[in-house]
């Protein structure tokens, strides 16, 4: 009852604050259709009678803020919708990584049919929604010489990072022994954490060279830098200064398998009259063209994925789905997520979304 409450307040609020001063901020009119952008223009289900809300939950390192801080958000969106248009909400429970989200999304198309709405809640970017990098796929061999250990993450579908670590197997037999038995233990974290651990390794078999210490890390060269600094160049050069066992790189690429896996998933979810709706930051706004580092964001819209490089990445969603789809443009909170969706139900015009209706339908 509450929560009741609270949505009818929040929509009078919202829609005194339109009627009030709708044209205030210049801002408001950078929606990538025109200023007209409201429910009844678009070609969409309404009043909609089934809705799938899709919270994603995120461990954020060296915050406070609640991995479940989109279940709140979601609980609110669903009073709202079964209040207002007494609809059937389903909510997917539990999604911590991409893996977590294909295993729910095969047990819903079993249970429900197509929804006219299907809302994601979460953390995101330019590129879409973000979850845990979680590890999808892994390699391990030994051969003629050599170990290889090749893993693919995902963060972002369609985005994959690649791992790779070698080393030579004659080199040390106790890390090849190591590598040989605790492999898949590594598929757990992250790469960083990868290094720091074998780096840990390392350091306990291989001998330190002596000459490259006193060169980096004597106590005159310590005594050359600030206190506050020491620490870390000792520790550095304890790590520099033996011989490597292992090599490991890392890079992004862009994988259009997984991509069109995701949006296969989309396209199924939502009827063909639904709507699509990222709720995260920046889906809606455009970004710059010019990638600059390849482990950058923006990878999915600046590339010829579906005859890109598109605008926005729910142009980019639209396109491939068929869809209606919509995004905040720039940053949003859990807030702005829950007040955007009830004005565009409440058929307000839209300022702060980017709403994109497929060229050919």
């Amino acid at each position: 009852m509450k929560n009741i409450v609270n949505i009818r307040f929040m929509v009078f609020m919202l829609l005194w604050i339109c009627a009030a001063d709708v044209y205030s901020d210049a801002s408001h009119l950078r929606s990538c259709r025109s200023i007209y952008n409201k429910l009844s223009d678009l070609p969409v289900q309404q009043p909609p009678s089934r809705v799938l809300l899709v919270p994603l939950l995120s461990r954020e390192p060296h915050s406070t803020e609640s991995p479940r801080w989109s279940e709140q958000p979601a609980r609110m969106l669903e009073a709202f919708y079964r209040k207002h248009f007494n609809a059937d909400v389903q909510q997917l429970r539990d999604i911590w990584n991409w893996t977590d989200y294909y295993r729910e999304i095969e047990r819903i198309q079993r249970q429900f049919p197509p929804f006219d709405r299907v809302i994601f809640i979460s953390h995101g970017g330019f590129d879409g929604p973000v979850l845990e990098n979680a590890v999808f796929w892994q390699d391990f061999k030994v051969k003629g010489g050599k170990g290889s250990l090749l893993q693919y993450s995902e963060s972002q579908p369609g985005l994959k990072h690649l791992l790779s670590i070698t080393y030579d197997t004659e080199k040390n037999r106790t890390f090849t022994d190591y590598m040989s038995a605790r492999w898949k233990e590594l598929a757990h974290l992250k790469s960083t954490d990868i290094w720091d651990r074998l780096k840990g390794v390392e350091k306990q078999l291989q001998p330190l060279d002596y000459a490259c210490f006193q060169n980096y890390c004597s106590a005159d060269r310590l005594a050359t830098s600030p206190e506050d600094q020491r620490g870390y160049r000792l520790e550095l050069c304890e790590r520099i200064c033996r011989e490597p066992l292992f090599e490991q790189k890392t890079s992004v690429d862009i994988s259009p398998e997984r991509f069109f896996h995701f949006t296969k998933s989309l396209s199924s979810l939502a009827s063909s009259d639904g709507l699509i709706f990222f709720g995260a930051c920046n889906p809606g706004s455009a970004a710059p063209v010019k990638v600059t580092e390849k482990d950058e964001t923006e990878l999915l819209i600046n590339s010829n994925l579906a005859g890109g490089p598109h605008k926005t990445y729910v142009h980019l969603v639209s396109t491939v789905t068929g869809r209606v789809t919509a995004g905040p443009i720039g940053d949003s909170s859990a807030e702005d997520i829950v007040n955007r969706v009830i004005m565009f139900e409440s058929g307000r015009p839209q300022y702060n979304l980017c709403i994109v209706e497929p060229a050919a339908r």
